[in-house]
């Protein structure tokens, strides 16, 4: 089937990438064969087997889906920890929240356009983050993780509405 696409690509003048171009057996619920290449990355997804709810009966059933990549999601954490968050003790919170919320806004709408859940381990990062930026700027948060979680989940909504007017 390869040699039969490169000739066909060859003739309109293209060429197949020799290290990027593969087969890839598109394995779900029905087709349960055994091949050595079942997932694939593409665009920073990778289409593989997941499990899936049908919108119409709510079934769930196996089907060949993207999600967010490995890859994507650890160039993600590379950047929150690059950032640095929890070294900006001068800024307050809503000023963590304008410059933050450009990046999360634009990583949930093309990531989480398909199994968004797969962005939970990223957001919990940034709730970390957030967490021990909380911890280093205010004294009664030091050395109280969960007191500055609940905080933060109580403010979450007001600087989500702030943010939107």
């Amino acid at each position: 089937m390869l040699r039969e696409l490169q000739k066909r690509l060859q003739e309109c003048g293209l060429r197949l990438h020799p290290d990027k171009t593969q087969i890839v057996y598109c394995k779900d619920g029905k087709r349960t064969g055994n091949y050595p290449v079942t997932q694939f990355d593409f665009l920073g997804y990778t289409f593989r087997r997941r499990s899936v709810r049908n919108a119409r009966d709510q079934r769930n059933f196996v089907g060949f889906t993207p999600a967010v990549s490995n890859a994507s999601k650890k160039a993600m954490n590379k950047y929150l920890r690059d950032q640095q968050m929890h070294r900006h003790i001068q800024a307050d919170i809503e000023e963590i929240a304008r410059s933050y919320n450009p990046v999360l806004s634009g990583w949930l709408e093309y990531y989480g356009r398909y199994s968004r859940s797969e962005l939970e381990t990223v957001f919990t990062s940034f709730n970390k983050k957030l967490i021990q930026w909380l911890m280093r700027k205010y004294k009664r948060f030091r050395g109280h993780k969960t007191r500055a979680g609940k905080y933060l989940e109580k403010w979450r909504l007001e600087i989500w509405e702030a943010l939107q007017s």
